[in-house]
């Protein structure tokens, strides 16, 4: 009988190198994981009885290889390493189809339990009072930018090859446009159907966030207009050098002051893209974006949310 070359009890016993391979420390995924193994068999159930031509009854077939501890960390090492599933094969001991089966049937349950941006922008939502809003907010401040992911260059389709082609990038890219608070947490996020060639103040037209009032919104120079577009909302720019005019001392420090705020959602990002699978060329197919850059978003405001 062979055994997997990594699981989590042998992981677990080298604290480092748990998270260095999963993004958690022991002891965050222990705490996530009695929300993950107390949902699975509910979540098992749903999924065998889902299909209405299933002929056996629920509960026959192939059991899982793996446990659900060890099929968990197989997803979290996949997404920090974007390992090939050729690799992840061998060092679970699984064949390649069952590893990319194995990681698709388990993510749905691993984005119900973590704390997605989607699951954050729908609370915010319905903030009312000033003791509410800065217990999500601190300070009453959000911040704003775009980020790009490189994905194969689509060559059946000229037209989609020519609208994900960032030319800022010089690659075929999706965007996505993050809103953070102070600490960092991942208030919300767009869908992946933002091509790379698309400016990120368009995006942000027709995909920003509905903030409290009281929140002060801080942006980068890609968001010029915002101001004129959007004036029921408070927004901090930096200012712009205009043609053959030096900035002043003054403005010079504004800026410098703007960007020591606002760079806690480049650390944000920085967060996500500490996840191979969220900064390397996108292999799988582009309709799992959505969902992987979900939870590997939860996990980073699960990490921020979990400081241990």
């Amino acid at each position: 009988m062979s055994f997997p070359l990594l699981s989590y009890y042998k992981l677990s016993r080298k604290p480092l190198m748990f998270k260095s391979f999963t993004g958690l420390s022991v002891k965050q995924f222990d705490d996530v994981f009695k929300e993950i193994g107390s949902k699975y068999p509910k979540h098992e159930m749903k999924r065998l009885s889902h299909r209405k031509t299933r002929q056996r009854s629920i509960g026959g077939g192939r059991r899982f290889k793996l446990l659900v501890k060890d099929r968990v960390i197989m997803v979290l090492v996949y997404y920090r390493l974007y390992i090939t599933y050729t690799l992840a094969s061998f060092i679970f001991d699984l064949d390649q189809s069952n590893v990319c089966r194995d990681i698709e049937k388990i993510e749905r349950l691993i984005r119900e339990s973590w704390p997605i941006p989607e699951k954050l922008y729908k609370v915010t939502r319905r903030l009312k009072t000033r003791e509410e809003v800065e217990q999500y907010f601190p300070g009453f401040m959000a911040f704003t930018d775009c980020s790009e992911k490189p994905i194969p260059k689509p060559t059946k389709n000229k037209l989609k090859s020519r609208l994900y082609y960032s030319g800022k990038r010089k690659k075929h890219t999706v965007k996505n446009l993050f809103t953070t608070n102070q600490k960092g947490l991942i208030i919300y996020k767009t869908r992946h159907n933002q091509m790379g060639k698309r400016h990120d103040y368009r995006i942000y037209k027709k995909n920003h966030p509905s903030l409290p009032k009281d929140i002060t919104s801080m942006y980068d120079l890609g968001f010029l207009g915002v101001k004129k577009d959007f004036p029921e909302q408070k927004s901090l720019l930096p200012i712009k050098k205009e043609k053959s005019c030096e900035l002043t001392l003054e403005q010079k420090e504004y800026n410098t002051n703007h960007s020591a705020k606002r760079i806690v959602i480049e650390h944000a990002i920085c967060r996500i893209k500490k996840y191979r699978i969220m900064n390397d060329v996108f292999r799988n197919r582009l309709r799992k974006y959505d969902s992987i850059s979900d939870i590997v978003s939860g996990l980073v405001n699960y990490r921020i949310m979990n400081i241990c």
